[in-house]
């Protein structure tokens, strides 16, 4: 079956279909790894997302659910110059074409996807439609016009429910934007405590589940669509350990005063250098993501710069000068180097013990009298009561 895929410039690309039929509008990326096109159709940050695979050929090694980085997939369409209907590995439980299927999720092949690369990377991302219909290019382009991008990435592919991976160590609130297995299992790896809260979960919320650190996860689209956390972010600073990688990293920035804004064709893929400028070093480094934090914004706020793009010089790490709390841009769960960037979910460890050992708590039993008297000192609560609840 043929399909096709239009640009919002008009540019019109025919090509064979595979996975699902059907209809779909989404903006258009590139992703430049050589494999791993399974952790990209699972990756919650491509929601909205038609995904182009540079590499050539796709779908060779089939698809293994155990390396899914979701439940699901989460993208609107898949492009690949060269699709395997018949995979060639011994793990492979079923086939590309399969999940796309499966989810109904539309793709098409045989196109160059070099020729749509090289216009991604001159004219930026754009809206564009692919389609696996009968219509005239005119009624597509009316389609694709009178559609809008989504903004609402976020609520989509987040959890709707508070959930847990128990553990006997540190207890680590992640805030699920749309986070990556790969976080859970790192965290766990450390023997974590961790528990999983929706996006829009607020400060009081989280507070209230005793967590010893909270990491802030990556996820699709502008982090100012997501104003709510900006927010949650505000009302932890300075209280409670935060690291925030990704969508994460721009709402942490955010938070303290900076700016995003957005890149021309984002970061896409498993070979992006990242500068370390305490300690000179380079880090090959995962990363999926449309949107930066803009360097001029950081001066004037309490954030330093940790990090660095060797590409493009952009933002790809922050600290705080005073609080507990950092981010990095790029994925240090998604292991390209392969265990380059992992020291970060330890780093975010040793920050939250010396936290604790900083600001040591009260006995449990003392903050539920604090709060006690908290609560009656504006009641009418009679001074011999009060006494008599000291004694």
């Amino acid at each position: 079956m043929q399909a096709r895929l239009l640009l919002e410039d008009g540019t019109l690309f025919t090509g064979k279909s595979f996975g699902s039929e059907g209809e779909s509008v989404g903006e258009v990326v590139f992703n430049t790894g050589i494999t791993g096109y399974q952790e990209v159709l699972s990756d919650p940050s491509y929601c909205g997302q038609i995904v182009t695979m540079t590499y050539p050929l796709v779908g060779n090694y089939g698809v293994i659910r155990d390396d899914f980085e979701s439940v699901r997939p989460f993208i609107h369409g898949f492009v690949v110059r060269e699709h395997e209907e018949v995979p060639s590995n011994w793990r492979a439980q079923y086939t590309l074409g399969s999940l796309l299927k499966e989810y109904g999720i539309v793709g098409i092949s045989g196109i160059d996807t070099r020729m749509l690369t090289r216009k991604i990377r001159h004219h930026g991302v754009m809206k564009s439609l692919l389609t696996t219909s009968n219509k005239s290019v005119a009624e597509l382009t009316e389609i694709l016009r009178g559609t809008s991008l989504m903004t609402d990435q976020v609520a989509r592919v987040s959890t709707k429910s508070v959930f847990g991976a128990p553990g006997h160590k540190e207890r680590i609130v992640l805030v699920d934007f749309g986070a990556k297995s790969g976080i859970i299992r790192d965290l766990s790896k450390r023997d974590c405590d961790v528990v999983v809260v929706p996006q829009d979960a607020t400060a009081e919320q989280i507070r209230r589940l005793a967590p010893d650190g909270v990491l802030l996860s990556n996820g699709p689209g502008d982090p100012k669509d997501v104003p709510h956390a900006v927010e949650m972010i505000k009302g932890l600073l300075g209280d409670i350990p935060l690291f925030g990688i990704c969508l994460g990293h721009q709402l942490f920035a955010l938070a303290c005063g900076a700016d995003t804004d957005k890149l021309k064709f984002g970061h896409r893929g498993g070979n992006h250098p990242v500068k370390d400028l305490a300690s000179g070093r380079c880090y090959i480094t995962s990363q999926n993501h449309g949107y930066t934090v803009k360097e001029e914004s950081v001066a004037g706020t309490d954030l330093e710069v940790t990090h660095i793009n060797n590409n493009d010089r952009t933002i790809e790490g922050l600290k705080h000068k005073k609080y507990p709390a950092f981010s990095v841009q790029y994925h240090p769960e998604a292991a390209p180097g392969p265990f380059d960037s992992s020291y970060l979910f330890d780093d975010f460890i040793s920050l939250i013990r010396q936290h604790k050992r900083d600001n040591p708590e009260q006995p449990r039993q003392a903050q539920m009298l604090a709060q006690w008297k908290a609560s009656t000192a504006s009641s009418s609560v009679s001074k011999e009561e009060l006494q008599y609840a000291k004694k």
